[in-house]
This record gives structure tokens, C-alpha cells and sequence, in this order.
């Protein structure tokens, strides 16, 4: 069963309002969130067995205030949208690799010769 949750979060920048979008598709079991309102300090949150009190802690601790506006059963308006807006997808280009090195890597010996001993044993 999908739950839909909207949460209400005093956010004042881009950079709140990313974050909590960040914290909201990480908790387990969200298919789907979006930022909601006229201001866009609502957090609509669609998912199977999403946990809604901790996403609000979640948002409460790493964001700001938030508020649990509802919890409820999410309605099915994708499929008549989705099939109207069938795209198919574009081509993908080939990627090739080439598979030679640009500069030869030339091993590195370093060699000792018996008469390079230092005569001084202690140090």
C-alpha cells in the first residue's frame, strides 16, 4: 500500500530546501518526493512502509522545524498520465576505449655495486 506524507518544513534557501530533498529520498521505502506549496515548504513524500515520524526527526534534526501535516493512502494518477506521455528513448552513443597506454612505461632497475659500501659501518 502507498502512503503519501507531506510534511511542513521552515525552509528559507535553496540550499535548505536541497537538503531536505536529500534527507527525504534517503529514508527507505520512498518511491517519490517533491517540494510542495506555494512557498515550497511542503515536503510531499509517496513510498511503500515510509516511516513518517522519522522522517519528520530526520528533517527535524538535519534541516529545521518541521511539522506532520498528513499521513494517508496515495491516489493512482500516474497510469493515465503515463500513458499519454509515452517518450522513447534517444539512441545512446557507442563508447569505445582504446586499449594502448600513450607513453611507454619503461621498468626501473636501480642497481648496487659491491664497491659502493659505505666504509662506515655505524652510521
Amino acid at each position: 500500500m502507498k502512503t503519501k506524507i507531506v510534511v511542513k518544513v521552515s525552509m528559507n534557501d535553496d540550499k535548505s530546501r536541497t537538503k531536505a530533498m536529500q534527507i527525504s529520498v534517503g529514508i527507505s521505502g520512498v518511491e517519490s518526493a517533491a517540494l510542495t506549496g506555494q512557498e515550497r515548504d511542503r515536503v510531499e513524500v509517496v513510498g511503500d512502509d515510509v516511516d513518517a515520524v522519522e522522517l519528520t526527526r530526520q528533517l527535524r534534526k538535519n534541516v529545521a522545524y518541521a511539522e506532520l501535516v498528513s499521513v494517508g493512502e496515495a491516489k493512482n494518477e500516474a497510469p493515465a498520465t503515463a500513458a499519454a506521455a509515452v517518450v522513447a528513448p534517444a539512441p545512446q552513443p557507442a563508447v569505445v576505449w582504446t586499449s594502448y597506454d600513450r607513453f611507454p612505461q619503461y621498468p626501473i632497475y636501480e642497481m648496487r655495486s659491491p664497491s659502493y659500501e659505505p666504509s662506515c659501518t655505524i652510521m
